[in-house]
């Protein structure tokens, strides 16, 4: 789905988790998923439920986030309950977080590594400074200027 430029460990140390990591997207990714630019962000969450339900469904599950966008992230089901006359399947597997701490509610962090070298934060998210301490420390990469 993606041509992966960084080292296999770096993908290893951030996923799965709270990351969603935009990389170079290939021809043979469906060209309605994101048809207007050449990235396409992946993440894998560190949830055996949802990985498991990947792996079922053959791999890959093209999804987006259960709010309205600039909305905090929905920790329960009922909190985007507008939107399920727009959904398929809506899943109740609990809360995804404690609905006390407002870092729950910040979504993945989502990071551009789709130039070599260097990453660009496109959301800070939950996991910012461990993934931002993980790219500078453990791999060298610089941060791309905007």
């Amino acid at each position: 789905y993606c041509r992966v430029l960084v080292p296999e460990e770096l993908l290893r140390d951030l996923l799965p988790g709270p990351v969603t990591l935009v990389l170079q997207r290939l021809d043979a990714l469906n060209a309605d998923l994101n048809p207007f630019t050449p990235l396409v962000g992946v993440r894998v969450p560190d949830h055996h439920f949802v990985r498991e339900l990947a792996r079922a469904c053959g791999g890959a599950l093209a999804l987006t986030s259960a709010n309205v966008s600039e909305r905090a992230s929905s920790i329960t089901v009922t909190e985007f309950q507008e939107l399920w006359p727009h959904l398929s399947l809506v899943i109740d597997g609990g809360p995804t977080g404690d609905a006390l701490s407002p870092e729950c509610r910040l979504g993945s962090t989502v990071v551009d590594l789709s130039i070599p070298g260097k990453y660009r934060v496109i959301r800070p998210g939950c996991a910012l400074t461990q993934t931002v301490e993980i790219l500078v420390s453990k791999y060298g990469l610089r941060a791309e200027e905007s």
